[in-house]
């Protein structure tokens, strides 16, 4: 596999887990487990690509497999997962 996908998949992953964890903390932006992995793997994804923009050493971390690059795209997919969790949980709750 290539070292953007490979760098991909782990932020997705990590994303969809900082989510639930996120939603598990905090009840009031719960959105459903479902809800959860969803909102969360798409800003682990998308957070996590953002991030390897703004530090160039994570963007090519999977081409260097070395454990604090992988830890790194790990915690920034992790902590854009539960962020966008808790917007669109906030969002909700507001519009219900």
């Amino acid at each position: 596999m290539s070292g953007m996908l490979v760098s991909l998949i782990i932020q997705i992953i990590s994303g969809a887990i900082g989510g639930n964890v996120a939603a598990g903390a905090a009840k009031n932006i719960d959105l459903g487990t479902l809800g959860n992995t969803i909102a969360g793997a798409i800003g682990g994804g998308a957070g996590g690509q953002l991030l390897g923009m703004l530090i160039p050493l994570l963007a090519n971390s999977a081409s260097t497999p070395d454990i604090g690059s992988i830890i790194g795209q790990a915690a920034g997919g992790g902590v854009a997962g539960a962020v966008l969790t808790a917007i669109v949980g906030a969002i909700k709750n507001k519009t219900a």
